[in-house]
């Protein structure tokens, strides 16, 4: 059973950034390919970015590409997304978990996610 465990949420204005933290337990987990996602009020959850088991290759959505970057330390079992130029559309709730090859979802237990909340 893997565990998921995002922070570093917040409220910040148009403009801003934030860094996002996502600490996994209970499986290797430098053994996946890891990403974000995110949820806002009355939309779907949607992908937002990737990074490979070893770090070396990231992938974006483009609503986030250039503004947002996916990082990874495998020694702490922790994935990291710093976010940059924040906007309003970008306030939703993010949570991270293990990818599979078309970026979907690999496990089916989420964290609480962290909330992300950008003021215009």
């Amino acid at each position: 059973q893997v565990q998921l465990v995002e922070s570093g949420g917040g409220l910040v204005q148009a403009g801003g950034s934030l860094r996002l933290s996502c600490a996994a337990s209970g499986r290797t987990f430098s053994s996946y390919a890891m990403g974000w996602f995110r949820q806002a009020p009355g939309k779907e959850r949607e992908f937002v970015a990737r990074i490979s088991w070893s770090g070396g290759t990231a992938y974006y959505a483009d609503s986030v590409k250039g503004r947002f970057t996916i990082s990874r330390d495998n020694a702490r079992n922790t994935v990291y997304l710093q976010m940059n130029s924040l906007k309003p559309e970008d306030t939703a709730v993010y949570y991270c978990n293990a990818l599979r090859a078309d970026n979907g979802p690999l496990f089916d237990s989420w964290g609480q996610g962290t909330q992300v909340t950008v003021s215009s």
